[in-house]
């Protein structure tokens, strides 16, 4: 028998208890459907892996009948696109400011000595919403990230139907990215909200939008 399991993955920094998941989770239980919320920190926020979590996502699908529709937020909806790539159980999308060309923005923001001293001390200090408090993540994030693009190319390549929802005034991660990836790929609809990169305040188009799409 075919199962088919509501995924939903955290961003950068965050966990499962983020808002957005616990917003998704509640509308889709109200629905009668139980929404997974991964715990993307592997195989521990210090030494993040997005390999590792392309791994857990896979994981969480269940058997090789089973299916994943798959919804993440930023560093979560990059992740959620990469495993969709890999793997054809994946058979609906729902992408929030997917976190596309995370490491070129790092670099950008960090500058070129920025950059050097997170490689050479081997860690980055920043702040860990999940837990709030201060925290850190080391160079082997950045090195597992570009072994990956490097094997399977910069952006990732799906081919099942997606919504991309994302904030015109997001300053984390612009939208043009996702302007760019949708134009050229037309199983992609993309949704303009106002808001920036956390989109709280575009909830309920999120769930409005979300639910229209996954259920339809």
């Amino acid at each position: 028998m075919v199962s088919t399991r509501f995924l939903y993955l955290h961003g950068f920094a965050s966990g499962p208890e983020s808002t957005k998941g616990r917003a998704v989770a509640a509308r889709f239980a109200q629905l009668g459907r139980d929404v997974t919320r991964l715990d993307l920190r592997v195989p521990s926020f210090e030494h993040l892996r997005t390999s590792a979590m392309i791994d857990v996502v896979r994981s969480a699908i269940g058997g090789d009948a089973d299916r994943a529709v798959v919804m993440g937020s930023s560093l979560g909806a990059y992740t959620a696109a990469r495993a969709a790539a890999l793997d054809a159980r994946i058979v609906k999308l729902v992408l929030l400011a997917p976190a596309f060309g995370l490491l070129a923005r790092w670099r950008e923001r960090l500058g070129e000595g920025g950059w050097a001293a997170w490689r050479e001390r081997g860690w980055l200090a920043v702040e860990d919403y999940s837990t709030h408090r201060p925290g850190r993540v080391d160079f082997g994030f950045v090195e597992d990230l570009e072994a990956l693009e490097a094997k399977l190319g910069a952006t990732p390549e799906v081919h099942v139907p997606t919504l991309v929802i994302h904030g015109r005034a997001d300053e984390v991660v612009p939208i043009e990215g996702s302007r760019r990836w949708a134009e050229a790929r037309p199983h992609v609809r993309l949704v303009e909200v106002d808001d920036g990169h956390e989109l709280v305040a575009a909830l309920p188009v999120i769930l409005r939008e979300t639910e229209a799409f996954v259920l339809g």
